[in-house]
């Protein structure tokens, strides 16, 4: 049997211009070429070595779409430095391509990309129930609110604005991350119509299933855990995105309109009731509840 090949990027594929590399695995007598858009031999090299074995990528995997060199090597370095594998991709294709081979813990998305927009690949990423799962931090030089809610509204969990420091990036991934393992250590949750369990991640409603992102999950587990109280737009933005990160209160009421949205079809949106003034309540007395405006 022929043996593996690992081909550096730029020998021998026709890819020098591309900066990718290519592992070569044989299928019966053919070599099937198998594109690995990494632009460092670590990174190739610990993908090869997991394929030779048949093992699975680690799911410290983070994923950067940035399409400026600089951003990219800094940002590879800051989170080599943390103890994280890190793949880097130039645009929304290449990072579509790796999503639908490979697993990722978490994507660094920038919001100006050549081709497809970031924005435009979270809504995709989001859309499909092979990767709405995958917690998204966008990379972005806006800075105004209207902004960073559409970030919001696309998918993202959070945001990172440029220039960032090194600190502020690795502590919001840290956080992401912390955030999502949290919520998947309990076991299933049951209120009302509403059935969810943090273990595979599925919500139901009448015996249908409801697709949420990661943010609006951890949203409904807890307010699912604590229910018929009044929840602040600060307690929640404590609870369920953490007090490491500084994030917008609007930004609750952002992911509580998706959360309604996702809702609506099962008709469990009105379990999700707004106090004028205060904050959100789950609570199944849906004549009780107010709902002074629908965020």
């Amino acid at each position: 049997m022929t043996p593996i090949v690992f081909c550096p990027k730029g020998f021998g594929s026709g890819h020098a211009g591309l900066g990718i590399g290519k592992i070569k695995i044989p299928v019966g007598s053919v070599h099937e070429p198998i594109p690995i858009p990494f632009q460092s031999w670590r990174e190739a090299l610990i993908c090869f070595l997991y394929r030779a074995v048949g093992a699975a990528m680690p799911d410290s995997m983070i994923l950067v779409v940035e399409d400026d060199p600089e951003v990219q090597e800094m940002v590879r370095f800051v989170l080599h430095e943390a103890d994280f594998l890190v793949s880097v991709v130039k645009d929304a294709y290449d990072a579509w391509a790796f999503v639908r081979r490979h697993p990722a813990a978490l994507i660094l998305l920038d919001w100006m990309l050549p081709g497809v927009s970031g924005i435009d690949l979270a809504r995709q990423l989001k859309r499909s129930h092979a990767t709405r799962e995958i917690p998204i931090i966008m990379l972005t030089a806006k800075g105004e609110e209207d902004d960073k809610i559409l970030g919001l509204e696309s998918g993202a969990d959070d945001y990172v604005t440029k220039p960032f420091s090194a600190r502020e990036l690795v502590a919001r991934i840290k956080a992401v991350l912390r955030r999502t393992a949290i919520y998947g250590e309990e076991g299933p949750v049951e209120y009302g119509a509403i059935w969810l369990d943090p273990a595979t991640r599925r919500v139901t409603a009448y015996e249908s299933a409801i697709a949420l992102g990661p943010t609006e999950f951890r949203l409904l587990h807890f307010l699912m855990l604590y229910p018929e109280r009044i929840h602040s737009r600060s307690r929640l933005l404590d609870r369920v995105w953490g007090t490491s990160i500084a994030i917008e209160e609007r930004t609750v009421d952002v992911y509580m309109r998706r959360l309604r949205r996702a809702l609506r079809e099962t008709s469990c949106d009105r379990y999700l009731q707004t106090v004028r003034s205060v904050g959100y309540r789950f609570s199944l007395d849906c004549e009780g509840g107010n709902r002074f405006f629908d965020p």
